[in-house]
């Protein structure tokens, strides 16, 4: 009896053990990256006052909300095999929204078991049409492969 109990103990410990962080899915912020845009007001880097950008997803346009004094963003692109994410900006209620396409070549690559694979991005570039009160915009770092670089850079 005393064997069997020690049995069922040892069971129980191994499945325990057994159990360990390579279920956690992305954790340490593996996935795939967002693209980081930065605002500018006269050529200096600049808080905006409130911003709202809309992302077209290809089979919708997702909210991203208000953005209240801040003066970047992080915006996730489509991770789908389209050379183009449509991003939409505003900064009132009353104006209508500039529309931003970002175009870029995508780049799968195997992470973890847990992860999968996360895109990076390359030759990332921009083109702005029907300006608003976003008036430009420029190039910064052309690939995504972290969060770290600013990406695009928001003329107001």
């Amino acid at each position: 009896m005393k064997c069997f109990k020690f049995i069922i103990f040892i069971l129980a410990l191994s499945s325990v053990i057994s159990c360990g962080s390579d279920d956690d899915i992305c954790e340490s912020g593996e996935g795939t990256p967002r693209m980081k845009i930065t605002f500018k007001k006269a050529d200096k880097i600049s808080t905006i006052d409130s911003v709202k950008i809309y992302a077209d997803y290809g089979t919708n346009v997702v909210d991203l909300g208000w953005k209240l004094k801040v003066d970047s963003v992080f915006v996730p692109l489509r991770v789908d095999d389209s050379p183009f994410t449509d991003l939409y900006v505003r900064t009132t209620t009353q104006e209508d929204s500039t529309r931003v396409r970002v175009n870029y070549t995508t780049k799968a690559i195997y992470v973890s078991p847990a992860c999968g694979v996360k895109k990076n991005y390359e030759n990332v570039n921009s083109v702005l049409s029907t300006p608003n009160s976003l008036k430009s915009v420029e190039q910064g770092q052309n690939f995504i492969e972290n969060e770290d670089k600013t990406n695009l850079f928001f003329n107001f």
